[in-house]
C-alpha cells in the first residue's frame, strides 16, 4: 500500500480529514488503548518510524495508548548467534534456564529501548517497562499437555520458563495514565520466587487490556484480519460467532490463539479487541479515526 504524504494533500482536504476525524476524537478522548506490536510492522523501519509516529498523535489528541511489543524473530536470530538450539511446543519456545536469560537481554534490554526510544524520537515521552518493574506482570508457569502417538495418553510437557499471567498491577499503569508518560511493555514475567517467565506477547497484551479495561485491545498482524471461508473480509464478530468460526475451521492454525486471547480480554472487561494488518501505513489510525482497518470482535452486537 502506497502512503500518501501529508504534504501532498491540499488544505481543504487535510481539513475534511481533521473534521471527519472530530467524531472519533471526541468518542475516545480520555481513553485507554492496548497496542500489541509485532511483526513486520516491527521489523521494517520506515513502519516502524510511523508506528511511533501514531502512537505520539494518540497520546497528544487525549487518547493513553499502551505498548506491549513481542520479538520472536530476535530472540531466534541471537540464541541462532550464540549457537544456543531452540525447541518448540504448539508455537511456544522451550526456555530454559540459559535461554531465557538471552530472552530477557532481547526483549527488555534490546527491543523494548529501542521502541522507546523512537517513541521519543517522534515526540512523545516513552518508557519502556518489563512485566519485572514495580512486579508489574507476575506470572506462573504454563502448562501444556501434549497426546503420547504410541499410547494415546496425555503427558505434561515441560515448557521451562514458559509464562503465563496471573495478574497484571493496573494501579502503576494507571499512575502513568495520569501523565504524559506512554508505557512500553516487554513480555516477561516474575514468579512468585522471583523467577523470569518468557510470556507470549499477544497474552501479555490481552491481560494487560483486561487489568485497565482497555477500550481496544489492538493486535498488529500480517494478515488483513480474520477470512471467511471465501477469503474476505470480516469486519465484525461477536464472541460467538468467532467461537463458532473456529469450531467450523473457518479460523484456524495461527489465527486461533489470537482470536482467543481477543475473547479473553473482551470478556474481561475489554469493549472490543481488532485484529489488524500492521504492515498497512497508519493502521492504527485507520481503525480508531476512520471506518475500521481489520476483524473486531466484541461480546455482542455490532457497532464499529
Amino acid at each position: 500500500m502506497t502512503e500518501i504524504s501529508p504534504a501532498a494533500l491540499d488544505p481543504h482536504s487535510k481539513a475534511a480529514t481533521l473534521a471527519a476525524a472530530l467524531p472519533y476524537l471526541k468518542r475516545y478522548a480520555g481513553k485507554t488503548f492496548v497496542v500489541k506490536y509485532g511483526g513486520h510492522a516491527m521489523g521494517e523501519e520506515t513502519l516502524g518510524k510511523l508506528f511511533a509516529e501514531d502512537v505520539v498523535l494518540l497520546k497528544q489528541v487525549g487518547l493513553n495508548p499502551i505498548v506491549v511489543h513481542g520479538g520472536g524473530p530476535q530472540i531466534g536470530a541471537m540464541l541462532e548467534r550464540l549457537k544456543i538450539k531452540s525447541s518448540f511446543v504448539d508455537g511456544l519456545r522451550v526456555t530454559d534456564r540459559e535461554t531465557v536469560e538471552i530472552v530477557e537481554m532481547v526483549l527488555s534490554g534490546s527491543i523494548n529501548k529501542e521502541i522507546a526510544a523512537s517513541i521519543n524520537a517522534a515526540g512523545g515521552r516513552a518508557i519502556g517497562l518489563s512485566g519485572k518493574d514495580a512486579s508489574l506482570i507476575r506470572a506462573r508457569q504454563l502448562k501444556r499437555t501434549k497426546k503420547d502417538p504410541d499410547g494415546n495418553v496425555e503427558k505434561q510437557v515441560d515448557l521451562g520458563f514458559v509464562g503465563e499471567p496471573w495478574h497484571v498491577d493496573a494501579e502503576v499503569l494507571q499512575t502513568l495514565a495520569r501523565s504524559d508518560i506512554i508505557p512500553v511493555i516487554a513480555p516477561i514475567g516474575i514468579g512468585d520466587h522471583g523467577e523470569t517467565f518468557n510470556i507470549n506477547a499477544d497474552t501479555v497484551a490481552g491481560a494487560v487490556a483486561a487489568a485497565v479495561r482497555a477500550t481496544r485491545l489492538l493486535l498488529l498482524t500480517d494478515v488483513a484480519g480474520v477470512l471467511d471461508k471465501s477469503k474476505k473480509l470480516v469486519s465484525e464478530l461477536t464472541v460467538a460467532e468467532a467461537r463458532a468460526m473456529i469450531a467450523d475451521g473457518s479460523i484456524s492454525g495461527g489465527m486461533i490463539p489470537k482470536i482467543e486471547t481477543c475473547i479473553d480480554a473482551v470478556e474481561g472487561g475489554v469493549e472490543a479487541a481488532v485484529i489488524i494488518d500492521g504492515r498497512v501505513p497508519h493502521a492504527i489510525l485507520l481503525e480508531l479515526f476512520a471506518e475500521g482497518a481489520g476483524t473486531l470482535i466484541r461480546r455482542r452486537g455490532r457497532k464499529r
